[in-house]
């Protein structure tokens, strides 16, 4: 058990704090761990349950993680009381060199020796689970020996380590591929263990000039994406936690608590928003605070 809470929540930010507090069926936060300093928690924060994720631990480089932000993930998880620390399938660096955002891992076995080494290191020094997400990528590396469930499944084998499954991602990288995204759904799905999802993501994306489909949080979930989160909720045994990502373009009030309730819905969860605009959500307005984190999560 990861000892997130069942229900709806929303990635923590600053530039929509207020409104937040006055969303009283939300079930947990998620807040960036780079963009928190645990000596100086915000009391809206931790009105809910708390996740902390993480986007700058790089379990995937070669040279191991940096015990410095080993250190810090434990440090926000103890601040705010974390059920969860999440992190990232990907690297941010190698050679000594920042990448400044998210890039896949080659799907081999070398790769894989590297990332299950790296959360064996990082483990003893969280007290609380590790879930990993994998991330929405542009490119496959050409010299994959496994497809992303395969990765997965084989992960997860070897780990323990419940998945963090990010649905945006899963649709942006099957549409990207021609794939169909139900398909890949079912197919990471598929014999892994009860409980082996420990919550979702939800999020927005929009396409480039070229057609390709981009994760950006700064656009509202898509009618698709939530007919497959429908769809991935109907193949679990129980309903998982499902989270909202906005960051930045934030809109009014009202239509944040609309998307929040077209999430729940999709869950098959209870309403956040249990008020509706009775509550005066439609009076509110936000504001988009610095960027959070390492691109998008």
């Amino acid at each position: 058990m990861t000892g997130v809470p069942g229900g709806t929540g929303v990635g923590w930010r600053s530039g929509i704090a207020a409104v937040l507090d006055d969303v009283d069926g939300l079930a947990f936060h998620e807040v960036v761990a780079e963009s928190l300093h645990p000596d100086a928690v915000p009391a809206s924060l931790l009105r809910r349950p708390v996740v902390v994720h993480g986007v700058r631990l790089s379990p995937g480089s070669p040279e191991g993680v940096d015990p410095g932000r080993v250190a810090h993930l434990a440090a926000c998880a103890a601040a705010t009381g974390a059920a969860l620390v999440s992190e990232h399938i990907a690297f941010t660096r190698a050679g000594g060199v920042e990448a400044g955002h998210l890039l896949p891992l080659p799907r081999t076995r070398e790769a894989l020796d590297v990332l299950v080494a790296n959360v064996a290191a990082t483990r003893p020094e969280l007290d609380v689970p590790l879930a990993l997400e994998p991330i929405a990528a542009l490119f496959d590396w050409p010299d994959d020996e496994f497809d992303e469930a395969e990765f997965l499944h084989r992960l997860h084998d070897r780990t323990g380590a419940p998945l963090l499954l990010d649905i945006a991602n899963t649709y942006v990288n099957a549409r990207n591929r021609g794939r169909d995204p139900r398909a890949d759904v079912d197919a990471l799905l598929t014999g892994l263990p009860p409980g082996a999802v420990a919550y979702c993501h939800v999020a927005g994306h929009a396409a480039d000039a070229t057609g390709l489909l981009h994760d950006t949080h700064t656009d509202p979930g898509p009618d698709a994406v939530l007919a497959l989160l429908t769809h991935t909720v109907a193949q679990l045994p129980v309903p998982p936690p499902v989270m909202l990502e906005r960051d930045g373009r934030y809109p009014p009030a009202a239509e944040l608590c609309a998307e929040l309730d077209a999430v729940a819905a999709a869950a098959g969860h209870a309403s956040p928003c249990r008020t509706g605009a009775d509550s005066g959500h439609g009076a509110g307005t936000v504001t988009a605070p610095a960027a959070d984190g390492t691109g998008t999560t």
